[in-house]
């Protein structure tokens, strides 16, 4: 699809469009709360998208901050994605990196990797904000068991779609004619859109699964309204625009191929195996840093997430 700002469907029965609402469950970790719209009881993915979680916004003190340790994934990819704040990223590929606002932290775990994200001790020193969208994209099968990658792109290597009221910066893949520079391995689209008040915006239409994620403010689509922290999943082929409320809206767009085949979940993993996953749980367990197929980040090796014996009781789900 091509930018059109004029876009205004002929969708009589646009009410009917919307497949799945999500009311993501909000978990406060001690002051900080953070939101799960994916994966749902109702749904698990939207395209590749797996795991949607918006941190904050919170306020942090002098010395506060977010410390999530060395953990492992396989079979994904995540996306970090800042409003406000930062982070401090260290992965067992050695890199080291740095992430603010409207910037791309993207890792490929592949067949195995391991990663932290803590507030940095520079920013611990004065009082600090952390808002932002983490999110997973499951790989296809034949990528699953990949080598392991990392990706970091300035806020301003992303496309940008400005028009009136509107404005877009597209994170993912592909959209409006626009392509992101971060490598992807399926059809995917993920977008940051703010609008003014009574601004509108157009989902694209040449993607199957689309989702729209309510960050801010309120949005309007077909006679119906939507408040922040909300996700609504389209239906394929439905000419849907998102009209902003009064006090306008932010919002995260995201899709692409449905993946017809589901994929187990279990802690940090993913896979269409349920054998892998337990697996690199076994190898997560045995902590074999040196011989294993899981390393600690250089600089971030004094301690990892072990896995709680309540958490080795449970199975992986598969949606």
């Amino acid at each position: 699809m091509s930018w059109n700002p004029t876009h205004n469907p002929e969708c009589p029965e646009c009410g009917d469009a919307i497949d799945t609402l999500i009311i993501p469950r909000a978990r406060d970790l001690g002051g900080f709360e953070v939101r799960r719209a994916l994966p749902s009881v109702k749904r698990q993915m939207v395209g590749p998208f797996i795991f949607f979680d918006q941190m904050g916004p919170a306020e942090f003190i002098t010395e506060g901050g977010i410390d999530v340790r060395p953990h492992p994934h396989i079979g994904l990819g995540t996306v970090t994605y800042l409003y406000q704040g930062e982070f401090e990223h260290r992965d067992s590929l050695g890199t080291h990196q740095m992430i603010y606002p409207g910037e791309v932290n993207w890792m490929v775990a592949g067949k195995g990797v391991t990663h932290s994200e803590r507030t940095s001790e520079e920013t611990r020193a004065t009082r600090h904000s952390l808002f932002g969208i983490q999110t997973w994209i499951a790989l296809p099968e034949d990528k699953e068991d990949i080598d392991p990658g990392f990706e970091h792109h300035k806020k301003g290597a992303l496309p940008e779609i400005i028009d009136g009221g509107a404005k877009a910066k597209l994170i993912l893949g592909s959209a409006y004619g626009q392509q992101s520079p971060v490598t992807m391995h399926s059809e995917t689209f993920y977008l940051d859109v703010t609008l003014e008040p009574g601004a509108q915006f157009p989902l694209p239409d040449d993607h199957e699964d689309r989702g729209i994620y309510v960050t801010e403010g309120s949005i309007e689509i077909a006679g119906q309204s939507f408040e922040a922290g909300q996700m609504m999943v389209f239906r394929p082929g439905d000419a849907i625009s998102a009209r902003a409320g009064a006090g306008g809206a932010r919002l995260m767009l995201l899709g692409g191929a449905t993946m017809n085949e589901g994929r187990y979940i279990w802690w940090n993993f993913v896979s269409s195996s349920k054998d892998k996953i337990e697996e690199a749980k076994e190898a997560w367990k045995a902590a074999d840093w040196n011989n294993g197929p899981f390393r600690l980040p250089p600089g971030d090796e004094e301690e990892h997430i072990p896995i709680s014996p309540e958490l080795d009781r449970t199975k992986p789900r598969k949606g």
